[in-house]
């Protein structure tokens, strides 16, 4: 009796804490491309937001503490030759630290005073004289305000306190050296690296419709597909909406077919390798695009990221009227309406 009213009191006294830690969370974020770099590679910027992993400095991870909110890693290139670096959720959203200094709309200027602030006070250690970026290429600038510059999907799934640990491990023990490359080793190829140590034989290259390289439309794409065969990921799909302001709306996000059949890059191509370029638009045609984003995703402005920093829901995303949140900028999702096999999870 005594032993069995020892674990009773110990369930009690623990179920709290394990109701926080005994399970854990992360979330694909599929970034629209903007300005000038955009309309060159309109295939966007994929990160990953980790709700119980924390930045002890930007390149070093350690556990949440409680009422922290995770950070957004992501390989990047231009920051002092690292190959990752780790923000917190809101200053990588929004560049301030607390969502009550969320502006509604905030203009250029406001937009690069914010970011500014937010470097000198707490990104110091990635050195004094980081390249800020330029028309072409881009600096330390795209590690705050995301929001301001694009409209970002979130694919939030269930992961293990176990995966957290391994990857904390795993990328402080590791160099953070950068080796990047845009068709070989970018943003997309970074977060597949996790994945596929989380859901081994999930994510991989695709010939068609990438020509093998590595997509953020095309990792969503894989992510969704694994969850439609395991429902215990508990897949979630969010808009987090671009802050009108600074910028022009963002633009749709596309996998290389897109890219090609849509864009000047066609006519080179066809002139180079006819074949090719008619495997491409074929493709295109028979394929179509990933639909991997349901054409209403729940809307979350700074009021509503509880939504997403929070305990998972218990059922997969409903049908939302695609209502804007505060900060929200206009817009549909570019994703048909239509079903396939790799969306069909969210008829479940």
């Amino acid at each position: 009796m005594r032993f069995f009213r020892i674990h009773l009191f110990t369930l009690i006294v623990l179920f709290p804490f394990c109701s926080v830690y005994c399970h854990a969370q992360a979330a694909l974020l599929m970034e629209e491309p903007f300005g000038f770099f955009g309309l060159a590679n309109p295939t966007g910027h994929t990160a990953l937001y980790l709700v119980h992993v924390c930045a002890e400095t930007p390149v070093k991870l350690r556990r949440c503490e409680p009422g922290e909110m995770g950070v957004v890693i992501s390989r990047y290139h231009g920051i002092d030759n690292y190959d990752w670096v780790a923000i917190p959720l809101i200053p990588y959203l929004y560049s301030v630290g607390s969502l009550d200094d969320v502006p509604s709309t905030a203009d250029a200027g406001t937009v690069k005073r914010m970011r500014e602030r937010y470097r000198e006070a707490h990104l110091q250690s990635l050195g004094p004289h980081l390249h800020k970026g330029n028309l072409i290429r881009a600096g330390w600038t795209q590690l705050l305000g995301e929001s301001y510059d694009r409209r970002i999907y979130a694919l939030r799934f269930n992961t293990t306190p176990e995966q957290d640990e391994e990857l904390i491990e795993r990328l402080n023990n590791s160099p953070n050296h950068s080796h990047f490359s845009l068709l070989f080793n970018n943003c997309a190829d970074f977060a597949q690296s996790i994945l596929r140590e989380w859901f081994p034989g999930s994510f991989g290259r695709r010939i068609f419709p990438d020509l093998g390289i590595t997509t953020p439309k095309g990792t969503a794409h894989s992510l969704v597909k694994f969850a439609s065969k395991h429902p215990n990921t508990d897949l979630q799909v969010y808009e987090i909406p671009q802050v009108p302001g600074s910028r022009r709306p963002s633009l749709g996000t596309k996998d290389v077919a897109q890219s090609l059949t849509t864009t000047g890059y066609a006519v080179p191509i066809v002139l180079l390798n006819p074949y090719l370029a008619g495997g491409i638009f074929l493709d295109y045609l028979v394929s179509g695009r990933y639909n991997s984003i349901p054409k209403h995703p729940t809307v979350l402005g700074p009021d509503d990221l509880a939504a997403l920093t929070g305990p998972m829901r218990a059922a997969h995303n409903p049908p939302s009227t695609g209502e804007q949140a505060h900060g929200a900028a206009s817009g549909e999702p570019e994703e048909s309406e239509g079903l396939t096999e790799a969306n069909q999870v969210w008829e479940k």
